[in-house]
């Protein structure tokens, strides 16, 4: 099998190169550096490891317990995981399935056109549930199709999981990189900036931003990030940071633990459904992502860490939006 590059996973597993980054990062995956090429190429042995990973996630297996797993090789810790997922995955089906059990009574007794029928306390409610209602258990099975199927339906955002926020202008010192690893790197130089110059402690809301920047003319295949933090409008900053003029505005937010960057589709898809919300990212081009911004949660807090992407790193996706005008 020859290497494939980096993109060109991407596109086959419909996972942007940013997770498979961090799947490197993490040590799930390992890339294979080809000769006279720059960017990441993948081994047979790395897409078949891939492959694992993608699919354990679709079973909802976190990350740490997937590396306890590839780590491991061992039939035994597999079972062992898999059996306490099964174990949650239970515990929320019985959840749903008495619920649904509750909701069908309730479809049925006004179905009869039952006069005043309320719920007014657990007792009201206990005498809707039908034993001939209650779900059976069966087994059936699941093809990767179907898995696929059911991935879908279940990855996706509902206005529970999306908060419309403002983010009010600022002027930010902004620091753009691109070569290996460039989101570590320019945290590091960010984060090197905030320490030394204070700001942390001059300005408690400090408010911490990055995106994808694009690639250099060469097309050495390097990617590009770029992080802004906020800083005092009359503050002056050191080479090679600029300063840089952000307007703000209407987003989208969805926070996600680290790591979780495939969540991206899940938002843009979110604002592309929604009936009170348009992307507002007509009029920014590549060179900012379109818009869409990486914020750092409780950065203030992590800057003086030595590991700038703790285990606990919290980042909330925003999305540009504005409001539809019926």
């Amino acid at each position: 099998m020859e290497l494939l590059s980096i993109s060109r996973v991407s596109q086959m597993f419909h996972i942007s190169t940013r997770t498979l980054r961090y799947y490197e990062q993490i040590g799930l995956i390992t890339p294979q550096k080809k000769e006279n090429f720059a960017y990441r190429t993948y081994d047979e042995e790395a897409i078949v490891r891939l492959q694992q990973i993608i699919v354990l996630r679709k079973l909802r297996v976190p990350l740490k317990q997937i590396e306890e797993i590839l780590r491991s090789g061992s039939a035994k810790t597999t079972f062992e995981i898999l059996k306490k997922k099964l174990s949650e995955i239970e515990d929320e089906l019985n959840a749903l399935s008495t619920i649904r059990t509750i909701i069908n009574a309730f479809i049925h007794k006004l179905h009869l056109n039952t006069a005043n029928f309320t719920l007014q306390d657990d007792e009201s409610l206990l005498e809707l549930v039908d034993d001939r209602m209650v779900s059976k258990r069966f087994k059936e099975e699941k093809t990767m199709s179907e898995l696929n199927q059911a991935s879908k339906k279940l990855d996706k955002l509902t206005d529970r999981d999306v908060r419309i926020v403002y983010l009010p202008p600022a002027t930010v010192a902004a620091y753009q990189y691109v070569g290996e690893d460039p989101e570590m790197h320019c945290h590091q130089v960010m984060d090197k900036f905030v320490v030394d110059t204070g700001l942390y402690k001059t300005k408690p809301d400090i408010r911490h931003y990055g995106f994808n920047a694009p690639n250099p003319v060469d097309e050495s295949g390097y990617h590009g990030y770029e992080v802004w933090v906020t800083i005092p409008d009359d503050m002056e900053v050191p080479s090679p940071i600029v300063k840089k003029r952000f307007e703000g505005g209407l987003y989208a937010a969805h926070m996600i633990p680290f790591g979780a960057f495939e969540e991206w589709g899940l938002l843009c898809e979110w604002v592309q459904n929604s009936s009170k919300y348009q992307s507002n990212s007509g009029n920014k081009g590549s060179e900012c992502m379109w818009g869409l911004l990486e914020e750092h949660l409780n950065y203030i807090n992590h800057v003086c860490l030595e590991n700038t992407e703790p285990e606990d790193l919290q980042l909330d996706l925003l999305h540009p939006i504005k409001e539809i005008h019926v």
